[in-house]
């Protein structure tokens, strides 16, 4: 517990570094560029496309007929560039968190090494490709775990219980993995993973509900509509802000627990060992 709280409340700390902070704002500057981009080669075509689409709608035919005889104007040229903005976000939004996911994992991973275990050797083989096997094996698990639990969400208060665990789970699999992947050794990043099962997945179920509170912000725009615009960035900035922290904490905790287990601290190897998960 006290290494939990310890790696906590460094995590939290480590959040106003401006190197953290530059990286949480990345994914907005992102989307600017990418949308820059795209509206500056591809809008009035874009508009163009979606409202020859809208004319040649069944039902968009029956609802401005409609429309029409209340006394409102044609709506056409006012909802072709909405559709495109409201198709074309999500997809920006995710390309702009899977790089930023890609970029800020490593990036948090030095900074901790950098500036707290200097001295930590490196013993880990470092492996993308073992990273993204690692990741995809363990979702792939956590998706077939929400499968089977959707009935018991039909209990209300498991709803609440069900899917933290499982993305709890998943959460510090993947994420202690990538912490010890380029100082741990297998045999190392094994007993740590057993030894401290417990700290790490009340880690990831925290991490998880903080994971929430973008969809918060989402869940918000359709009360709010008319701040769409500022809405959507800071869901985003919020999102991958939680992203850092967790980031951070596993970091911490993962190479604090290592550097222990190295200098054989019966504090940090007190746990009782049990079977992987």
């Amino acid at each position: 517990m006290p290494l939990l709280f310890d790696s906590f409340w460094r995590a939290a700390a480590y959040c106003l570094y401006p190197r953290v902070i530059a990286l949480s704002l990345l994914p907005l500057v992102i989307m600017v560029l990418i949308s820059g981009v795209l509206g500056y080669f591809y809008w009035d075509p874009a508009v163009a496309t979606v409202a020859a689409w809208l004319d040649s709608s069944n039902w968009w035919s029956l609802l401005s007929g409609w429309l029409a005889r209340l006394g409102v104007g044609d709506l056409r040229n006012g909802l072709a560039p909405l559709l495109l903005v409201l198709g074309l976000t999500p997809l920006v939004v995710v390309f702009a968190l899977l790089l930023v996911a890609l970029l800020l994992a490593p990036a948090v991973l030095r900074l901790v090494a950098e500036r707290r275990f200097p001295t930590l050797e490196r013993r880990g083989p470092d492996s993308v490709l073992g990273s993204v096997l690692w990741s995809l094996g363990h979702t792939v698990v956590a998706l077939i775990a929400l499968g089977l639990s959707l009935p018991l969400w039909l209990v209300p208060p498991l709803i609440l219980v069900v899917p933290p665990l499982i993305w709890g789970w998943l959460t510090y699999r993947v994420m202690s993995f990538d912490a010890l992947d380029v100082h741990a050794s297998a045999d190392e990043r094994r007993a740590l993973l057993r030894q401290h099962r417990t700290p790490l997945l009340v880690i990831g179920i925290i991490c998880g509900y903080l994971g929430a509170a973008p969809a918060v912000v989402w869940a918000s725009m359709t009360l709010f509509a008319v701040a769409f615009a500022v809405l959507i960035p800071v869901a985003i900035w919020i999102y991958t802000l939680v992203f850092a922290f967790s980031a951070l904490w596993f970091t911490h905790y993962a190479l604090a627990a290592l550097q222990a287990l190295r200098q054989g601290s019966p504090a940090r190897r007190g746990e009782e060992p049990s079977s992987p998960c």
